[in-house]
């Protein structure tokens, strides 16, 4: 097994992420990009980066922050989130596309995305966005936009906690009727006793009401999504 950090750029800017994948296979095979929590790239998914690179993927912990000043505020940093969301979010996740791509292991017509909290939402927008991409996997993430119908080329699964309280099960709805509308294959788990951060083993250092880590679910979920990937890459 092999682990680097990998640097590459958008927009001039550097950026760190954190490449994995077995190096005793010769062929070239799928490759994942994982998407970081708002908290930046950490070891949680680094740790799914490897593991998804045990399952034989290349897989890609794509930094969407770079080297950032924290805001001091509650103020500044919904308006860095909003700056971030409206201008950098789709250029940052295609950055990570393209470094993903020029990895010489990676078959270049088997790509897939997995986010987590903001990552899922980075996910489901590269969707959203056409993006040549075979199936994207949110999970506890934001659901909120809209799809255009015909423009979706990924499959999608959602994986949600039931006791997620900043996007709702009323959110978890609208999301499916956006994806039926546009015509979208997707799936949409939702997880009993999960809060905000299920699958993140760190998830509870916050202290913040309504994120905790829950481990039946981090399983079940984990077990969900190698499932769809297996089944992406089998067709």
């Amino acid at each position: 097994m092999k682990t680097q950090t990998l640097e590459y750029r958008e927009d001039g800017k550097p950026l760190r992420g954190f490449l994995a994948w077995d190096d005793s296979r010769s062929k070239p095979r799928p490759g994942i990009l994982v998407f970081h929590e708002n908290t930046g790239l950490t070891d949680h998914e680094r740790e799914r980066a490897t593991r998804l690179a045990e399952l034989g993927y290349v897989a890609l912990a794509c930094d969407m922050f770079g080297e950032r000043a924290i805001p001091a505020s509650d103020a500044e940093r919904r308006a860095a989130f909003e700056e971030f969301r409206s201008k950098k979010l789709l250029p940052r996740a295609k950055a990570g596309i393209e470094a993903l791509l020029a990895q010489p292991p990676v078959d270049k017509k088997q790509i897939a995305a997995i986010g987590f909290c903001l990552g899922g939402m980075v996910a489901l927008e590269l969707a959203r966005s056409g993006a040549d991409l075979k199936g994207v996997v949110s999970s506890h993430g934001g659901l909120v936009t809209t799809a255009a119908a015909g423009r979706m080329k990924a499959k999608v699964l959602v994986c949600h906690g039931a006791l997620d309280p900043f996007t709702t099960l009323e959110n978890v709805i609208a999301f499916a009727s956006e994806m039926q509308a546009a015509g979208v294959d997707f799936q949409a788990i939702l997880y009993g006793g999960a809060k905000h951060g299920f699958t993140n083993p760190a998830a509870d250092r916050f202290g913040r009401p309504g994120v905790a880590y829950h481990a039946p679910s981090d399983a079940r979920s984990w077990a969900a999504m190698r499932q769809f990937l297996a089944e992406l890459f089998s067709s």
